[in-house]
């Protein structure tokens, strides 16, 4: 079993709010083989904690419009990870330097990789820029 198509369409929707908010490292895995909670995690990185907190309110904001509220958040008022659970997707919003050390990908290395459509990505070339 794989990520919903409505986990994966939340999923592209929360990896484009933290692109337009110049998220670093975005990335997302379909943990619904190995969760019955949830079947993907979205992971960004931002530099400071205001930049965390802006990419966590236009998260919640794209979700928003698409009929998905959060059912539970942390870390907010801290700024350093912030996790939003929507249900079928729980969004991790990380400063960069809390991403290297608590390293999430290297955790759940054996899920399978959700691709992100290249304007995520915010190349250049793949962005068609």
């Amino acid at each position: 079993m794989s990520a919903s198509d409505r986990a994966v369409e939340l999923t592209v929707a929360a990896a484009r709010a933290a692109a337009d908010l110049k998220a670093q490292e975005i990335i997302a895995l379909d943990v619904s083989e190995q969760l019955v909670l949830t079947d993907a995690f979205v992971i960004a990185s931002g530099t400071n904690e205001r930049q965390v907190g802006a990419i966590v309110d236009a998260v919640e904001e794209s979700l928003h419009k698409l009929g998905a509220k959060p059912l539970r958040r942390e870390g907010k008022s801290e700024g350093r990870w912030v996790l939003i659970d929507f249900g079928e997707i729980v969004v991790h919003v990380q400063h960069a330097e809390d991403r290297v050390y608590y390293a999430l990908e290297r955790l759940w290395k054996d899920c399978p990789v959700i691709e992100l459509p290249a304007d995520v990505h915010g190349t250049p070339d793949e962005a068609g820029e």
